[in-house]
């Protein structure tokens, strides 16, 4: 296939950006229809978050089998070691698919896309480059996730402290080593709940900066034994639990029971909790749990109300008991993540860690030598960043991205988070990104979503291949459609109710919306797949005559 663009600029069919779950899914597959695929990369390795990811106890919180990629052709010679798979292991998976797939052949790394504009003449992307470098391409496919623009509050004094400060989306690459030493960490999400835990028994003391409680689920680790993972590919256990995240609402292997909280018994009700929580463990207190606990108030209060009971168990110092597991719910349970955690309440329960609620204790200053607030300064040697990200929005929101009317995706979102389907957005050809705003993205299995959108946009290539069709756009009308779905389905649970990033309140200033959708990954799926009835019904299509040879 010819080059269309212009002689300092390299082509390609299809331009994905991020080396991770997204990208490689749809590599391999729009590369066997015969396309050229080009993957850029801003870090220096492959794995998506998990580049980044190498903070103490960074761990992923979907179980084995169905936290890789859904293709028997990686899986069947590749076994993870643990139920749930730590951030060295998981960049040793990278390396397999790469090896596998021969990624390396379609992928540049050290390439930081910068932003793109759309050319209604050729009907194809410019790509622009922080290098200078420019690439030209029928479709632009960002793949960049939910978390790649991390959030650092502003801090009154920070530049001021004379110890080391890190973040835990940009923790060095070579470790730190904080044996002995006196630490203060901001933040109690899931990396700042993976890091206590890790460092809290090893540091001289652990300053904890809390804003709210987190609500955490018993991980239940366990190694895993390699003839016992082999039988269980050879009797189809692994395809058997790929295929069962089609059917369920978050495209975990578990789903709500098809019952309500209050019509079970007292005494029943205990021994499913206890059995979900305890037994099991994992997300299924939170996403096997009764189908109406995130919908009722009452419904919900039973539900913190074990979880609480279990929690004091494991915490003796009083205060600590009603600053983890207060009496009252800050927040309705399950309406922010919950982070899986193996001991982190006897490590918050030390002697050497003290947790400050900053609601009742605001930092007033960073000093030089430490953190004050009105009660007193705390003397530290290393300051953490655990504030996250500007999660879902700012990945996408962030980029110079252009549509055809001039303006940015930031400028399209400027009122109001607007896409269609969480997989595109009118007035942006020839564009689709994956696991991003208004899809099931947080609230899902990852490697599921991507796999599930992945499959659609596939399903989309096939089709106007044969129907020569050259423009293909999201219809304003969809767009409409699927935001007031998204606000149906948000406004009628309880998640309103709570503070978080699933709704952009972590940031200051930001507004407070739903961002990801919340009516299940069946319902998510079915809605892509019907846009393509009817001759195209969400979306616009159109063709151009073209001397070059295109496939598409």
């Amino acid at each position: 296939m010819g080059s269309m663009g212009e002689p300092d600029a390299a082509y390609c069919d299809v331009l994905l950006v991020g080396a991770g779950f997204a990208s490689f899914t749809l590599l391999n597959r729009l590369r066997k229809l015969g396309l050229d695929v080009k993957i850029l990369e801003k870090g220096s390795a492959s794995g998506g978050i998990w580049h980044w990811n190498c903070y103490p106890g960074a761990r992923v919180d979907s179980d084995t089998p169905i936290y890789q990629l859904f293709d028997k052709e990686l899986w069947e010679d590749f076994t993870f070691k643990e139920r749930y798979a730590g951030w060295p292991e998981l960049r040793r998976y990278f390396k397999h698919v790469e090896k596998k797939w021969n990624i390396e052949d379609h992928t540049e790394y050290n390439k930081h896309v910068d932003g793109a504009f759309f050319d209604e003449k050729t009907h194809q992307w410019t790509v622009e480059c922080a290098d200078g470098s420019n690439y030209n391409c029928r479709w632009f496919i960002p793949c960049i996730g939910f978390a790649a623009r991390r959030y650092q509050p502003p801090i009154a004094g920070l530049s001021e402290f004379k110890g080391d400060v890190y973040h835990t989306a940009v923790w060095p690459q070579h470790g730190v080593n904080l044996k002995g030493k006196r630490v203060a960490q901001i933040g109690t999400g899931a990396s700042g709940i993976q890091v206590a835990q890790e460092i809290g028994p090893i540091v001289k003391s652990l300053t904890l900066y809390m804003r709210t409680p987190n609500f955490c689920l018993p991980m239940n680790q366990c190694p895993l034994d390699p003839k016992e993972e082999e039988k269980k590919k050879a009797n189809g256990d692994y395809e058997k639990a790929m295929e069962d995240t089609r059917k369920t609402f978050s495209g975990f292997t578990y789903d709500f029971v098809d019952k309500n909280v209050f019509d079970d018994t007292p005494e029943e009700r205990e021994k499913f909790f206890n059995n979900l929580l305890n037994e099991q463990g994992g997300f299924r207190f939170w996403l096997q749990n009764y189908k109406d606990y995130l919908f009722d108030d009452a419904a919900n209060e039973e539900v913190y109300k074990f979880w609480r009971k279990t929690v004091l168990k494991r915490i003796k110092n009083p205060e600590k008991q009603r600053l983890l597991a207060p009496e009252k719910a800050p927040h309705p349970w399950g309406t922010k993540r919950p982070s899986l955690e193996q001991r982190i309440y006897e490590v918050l329960d030390q002697d050497n860690v003290e947790i400050i609620d900053v609601n009742e204790n605001p930092i007033e200053i960073v000093e030089g030598n430490g953190l004050r607030t009105k009660k007193g300064l705390a003397e530290v040697d290393v300051l953490i960043l655990a504030t996250g990200f500007d999660s879902v929005t700012g990945s996408l929101g962030q980029l110079n991205i252009r549509g055809t009317d001039g303006g940015t995706i930031a400028d399209h979102w400027k009122d109001r988070l607007q896409t269609s389907m969480g997989i595109a957005i009118p007035g942006y050809p020839n564009m689709f990104f994956l696991y991003g705003p208004q899809a099931p993205t947080a609230f899902s299995n990852g490697p599921s979503c991507t796999q599930f959108q992945a499959e659609f946009v596939e399903e989309v290539f096939k089709r106007i291949k044969g129907d020569g069709i050259t423009r293909f756009e999201a219809t304003k009308e969809q767009e409409d459609e699927w935001c007031k779905r998204m606000n149906e389905k948000w406004d009628a649970t309880l998640f309103p109710k709570a503070k978080s990033w699933y709704s952009g309140a972590n940031i200051p200033g930001k507004r407070v919306e739903p961002l990801n959708w919340a009516g299940g990954m069946v319902d998510y799926v079915a809605a892509l797949h019907g846009s393509l009835d009817n001759d195209y019904q969400g979306w616009h299509t159109d063709k151009v005559k073209q001397k070059q040879d295109t496939a598409i």
